[in-house]
Formats: C-alpha cells, structure tokens, sequence
C-alpha cells in the first residue's frame, strides 16, 4: 500500500528499531512507496513513511529492493563529498559517503543476504541507513 511521505523532523530524527518477519508488510508499503515515488526518488527508510523500523528500500539496477535489518559489515577507506536530496526535507545537503560499501541484511522472505555495493547504489543505501539511525542529512 503506498504509504504518505513523513517531513516531521522530530520523527525523522527518532532512531528505529530492528524489524521481524511481523513487519514484513511494512516492507511491502515502503517498496509500493518507493514505486510511487521512482519518478523523484531513488531511496526510503521505514521511519519516512511513519514506521520506526530498520527497514530500507532502494532501486538496483531499475528493481525496487526492500532490506530488512541492514547492517554496514564494512565500507573503503575512500570517501567523497556528496550532494544530497531528501524526499522528507527540502533542498539538498552535503555529506560524506564512502565508495564501497558491504551490506548484511534479509530480504522479504527472510533470507539473509551480504552484498557489496559501489557509486551511486551504496551512496543511497548510506543515506537510507542514516535514515534508520534517526541521522538527518
């Protein structure tokens, strides 16, 4: 179900809780959200759409991903100076990002997975798990 965007900063700022395979349809609303929105967003954290949960989704090569729970395992020691929007906030904000990132998380059926990210796909994972740690941009 597409779920409306939260700009409430104080919420946003709220650190999220790990998520169970009782929050899978909150999975499913942020993937619909992110659908609904591709045409001005790349990226969602849970706690967007009102749910404090660790639960990210971001498009990978066109797909829409849900992430459950996801973890930075490690990341290079390469950084670069981004420049960021947000569906949440107005305008765009710099922030450092690393160019690699690996990623431990579960999928939708609850299957661990543990990738390796780089450029523009880790750039918005960063972001989204800032998202669930209550850090705004």
């Amino acid at each position: 179900m597409i779920k409306n965007i939260i700009h409430d900063t104080m919420l946003l700022m709220k650190k999220s809780k790990p998520a169970s395979k009782a929050d899978i349809q909150t999975a499913r609303d942020l993937v619909d959200t992110l659908k609904a929105n591709s045409y001005r967003c790349v990226g969602l954290a849970a706690n967007m759409i009102g749910v404090h949960k660790n639960i990210i989704a971001v498009i990978i090569l066109s797909v829409p991903v849900a992430m459950i729970n996801p973890v930075m395992i490690s990341h290079s020691e390469e950084s670069y100076e981004a420049e960021e929007g947000c569906l949440s906030l107005e305008g765009t904000r710099k922030t450092t990002r690393y160019n690699t990132v690996e990623i431990e998380y579960y999928d939708m059926m609850m299957k661990k997975h543990r990738n390796t990210y780089t450029g523009f796909t880790a750039e918005i994972i960063q972001h989204e798990l800032d998202h669930c740690s209550g850090i705004i941009i």
